[in-house]
This record gives C-alpha cells, sequence and structure tokens, in this order.
C-alpha cells in the first residue's frame, strides 16, 4: 500500500506545476509562497528547541491557538513552527500576535520533500491537528525518533471506513503515535480500531478559547447593528444563502429594522452568492466594499477572512451553516463562546457530540425548513439575552480541556 501511496504522490508532484499555476489563477495558491510546498523556506530555523504544529486550514489552525500561546511561555522552546496547506489559513495567521511561532505551507508529502523538511527543521515534537495524516512524513518522524502526536483528533465515520479498507497499513500508520488525544468517544473507539496505542480524550479544544484575543470593532458599524434586529448566518454554503434570502424577505414583513448578515464559508463565491439575492430583490452590501451600509441594507456579506468573530459580537442568535447540505455541519464553538444562540438543519454529523451538548443545555436548536426557522427567529429576535450565562458555561468547559491538553503534551516534551 505504502509503494502505491508513493507512486500516487510522485504523479501529484510531477504534476504540481500545473495545479500550482492553475490554483494561483484562482487565488487559491500564495504566488510568493508556494515554494514553501516544495520545500524552499522563507524562514530560518535558527539554534534551540522547535515544536512542530501541523492543521489543514483555518479550523484547524484557530482550535490550537490557545494551545500555542501556551507553549509560547515555555522558556525551554525557542521557536514554534505551525504549517498548513491552504492560504486562507495562513491570512488567518498574519492576524496573530505571536512572538515565537512561525508559518510555512506543509510540503508536498514525497518521500524526498518530507525528509528535507525533517532534516531543515529538526523539530522535537511533531503535532498533527484533527485528522491531519501523512504517511510518507510520519515514516520519517518514525525514523528520526521524533515523538508525534495527534492532537484534537477527529476521525468521522466515512475516514474511518476508508482507512478500515487496508487494515494492515492503517495499523502501521496509528501505531506511529506516541499519543492521541481524541475530541469524542466515537473518535476514540475509531482510532482503538485502526492501531493506535495510547489514547486519551479530555474533549474538543474548541471549546478552549484565546486569552489574547482582540476583536476588532468598527464603531460606526456596531452602532448601525444596534439600531436593527439582527441574526447571523455563518459558514454557508449553496444554497443556503438563498434559503436564508427568502427567510429574510419574510421576516422582513415583521422586522422592519432586520438585517441578516451572512458569512459564506468560501468567499469566493460572493458574487455569485449576491446576485441570487439581489434576483429576491435584496439590497446587499459586503464588508470589503468599505462603504458604509445605508439604512436599507437587507444583507450584509461578510467576504473576508478572519472577522466571523467580530459579527458574533453583534447579534445574538447564528445559523451555522453545512448542515442543510450533505455536508456534516460546521464547528458551532466558536458562535457559543460568544453567547449565541445556535440554529442548524439535521446534517450535522461532523460534530455530532457537541451538537448534543448545545441541545441538552439549550444553545442550539434544530430546524428542517423555512417555517421552522421563521417560527424559531421569530422568537429568539425579542427572547432575552442570555449571552452570559452561554459564555461562562463554555468558558469552564474549554479551560479544562486546554489544561489537561498542554499537561499531556508537556510530559511528553520533557521525556
Amino acid at each position: 500500500m505504502l509503494v502505491i501511496y508513493r507512486i500516487l504522490i510522485n504523479l501529484i508532484f510531477i504534476l504540481s506545476p500545473i495545479i500550482i499555476i492553475l490554483r494561483i489563477l484562482k487565488k487559491k495558491e500564495d504566488p510568493k509562497r508556494f515554494k514553501e510546498k516544495l520545500c524552499s523556506f522563507s524562514k530560518k530555523r535558527g539554534n534551540g528547541k522547535i515544536i512542530w504544529f501541523h492543521g489543514a486550514s483555518v479550523g484547524e489552525i484557530k482550535s490550537i491557538i490557545p494551545l500555542i500561546e501556551k507553549f509560547e511561555k515555555e522558556k525551554k522552546i525557542f521557536k514554534i513552527l505551525v504549517t498548513s496547506n491552504t492560504l486562507s489559513s495562513s491570512k488567518i495567521f498574519k492576524q496573530l500576535k505571536l512572538k515565537k511561532t512561525i508559518h510555512q505551507f506543509f510540503p508536498i508529502d514525497t518521500n524526498f520533500l518530507s525528509k528535507k523538511f525533517l532534516n531543515y527543521w529538526k523539530p522535537s515534537l511533531a503535532l498533527f491537528v484533527d485528522s491531519e495524516i501523512w504517511p510518507n512524513m510520519f515514516f520519517n518522524l518514525k525514523k528520526a525518533k521524533i515523538p508525534v502526536v495527534l492532537v484534537n483528533g477527529r476521525i468521522t465515520k466515512k475516514t474511518f471506513s476508508r482507512w478500515n479498507l487496508v487494515p494492515s497499513f492503517s495499523k502501521k500508520i496509528f501505531n506511529i503515535f506516541d499519543l492521541c488525544l481524541s475530541s469524542s468517544k466515537e473518535t476514540k473507539k475509531f482510532l482503538t480500531i485502526l492501531g493506535a496505542k495510547k489514547i486519551k480524550s479530555f474533549g474538543n479544544l474548541k471549546f478552549s478559547q484565546s486569552e489574547n484575543e482582540i476583536i476588532e470593532i468598527d464603531t460606526h458599524l456596531k452602532n448601525f447593528f444596534k439600531s436593527k434586529k439582527v441574526w447571523c448566518a455563518s459558514s454557508t454554503h449553496e444554497p443556503e444563502e438563498v434559503f436564508c434570502g427568502r427567510l429574510h424577505v419574510e421576516l422582513k414583513k415583521k422586522y422592519k429594522n432586520l438585517i441578516t448578515i451572512i458569512i459564506p464559508r468560501h468567499i469566493e463565491r460572493v458574487n455569485q452568492i449576491k446576485s441570487h439575492l439581489n434576483e429576491l430583490k435584496l439590497n446587499v452590501h459586503t464588508h470589503e466594499s468599505k462603504r458604509k451600509p445605508n439604512y436599507n441594507t437587507d444583507i450584509y456579506i461578510v467576504d473576508t477572512y478572519g472577522k466571523t468573530k467580530s459579527f458574533f459580537n453583534y447579534c445574538k442568535t447564528v445559523f451555522l451553516g453545512g448542515s442543510l447540505v450533505n455536508h456534516g455541519g460546521q464547528n458551532p464553538l466558536e458562535a457559543a463562546q460568544y453567547g449565541c444562540n445556535i440554529i442548524h438543519g439535521s446534517s450535522v454529523y461532523n460534530f455530532g457530540e457537541i451538537y448534543n451538548f448545545l441541545k441538552i443545555n439549550k444553545i442550539s436548536n434544530k430546524i428542517s425548513n423555512i417555517k421552522e426557522m421563521y417560527n424559531l427567529l421569530d422568537k429568539l429576535l425579542i427572547k432575552k439575552n442570555n449571552q452570559k450565562k452561554i459564555q461562562k458555561k463554555i468558558n469552564i468547559i474549554g479551560q479544562n480541556i486546554l489544561k489537561s491538553t498542554y499537561q499531556e503534551i508537556n510530559f511528553l516534551l520533557k521525556k
């Protein structure tokens, strides 16, 4: 199986110039930093102990920020290296105020490039977030005797089924982990079957929050939203924006000063979204236009990365996208951390345990059609704000998970 994987990844490497050019044209790749994926590093290593975190994209990187902040205080650590695969995650990283931490793009997982990466950075510890598993890198980490940790591990049923098709290969891969910190009971079960040895579960690290987080709030925008009835649809996928637009049309018959904030999962779809909403005769304003929204604005589209939390501050009710389509939902914890009441569709299997927790604690509600959504929003728009109660509950859970995760990793680092 490893031989087949290496043939396929080498083919991708051979085709990488074409792939990268196409991605640059689509604005999905950094035109200057793409060389990092070929192990042409833009940062110097320096001398001292380095720990390395890798997460695929925005969600994974954001989930480990509180953990990175704790390790930045460790005097024995000289530098923290963070790698990811996507342009959007690198943009998020630029906004962080971290002193020891640097970002590079993860290399294409060929045997040669993974060896070159490890020979250059020489990390003392490698931490992979969520479900990031790269066979060549893992086998070379094992050869170099560098401890490997799975942080906030999340193995979905779909991922488990794929790995379970090649049980002997999966056992070789998952056996490399020196420690697996599972985000859920289901993942812990799957990791055991797949061959991981030391597994612990403290809960989902996404419950925790950055201690140095600064939310930028535009005073004019804050005052504008204060004068309105506001709700937010976040991480939306097609055609959820049209669903929200139709809902806005119905709600506005009752709430004349209604504003719907839409934060699409993929901002490159903004022009398409605007076109669909304009067909519904809705006045659409985009955040990046830098213009002030006017009184007649119906839909405020956030077409930039890293601003989601700012807009959660403006409203107390959030619909989480990817749940009315067969996507499996988006993580609701960020909205819950800001004290928002959460609405979602039935497709939330990617975060089933979290949504169950929120349901039990009366923080989230499930809907299946526009009528149910209308009735629920109608109640929530006039409901007394219970924001501080929600925030306190989530914060306590998050701090406990973060503390246990940090202690477990730090113990391994001291060995």
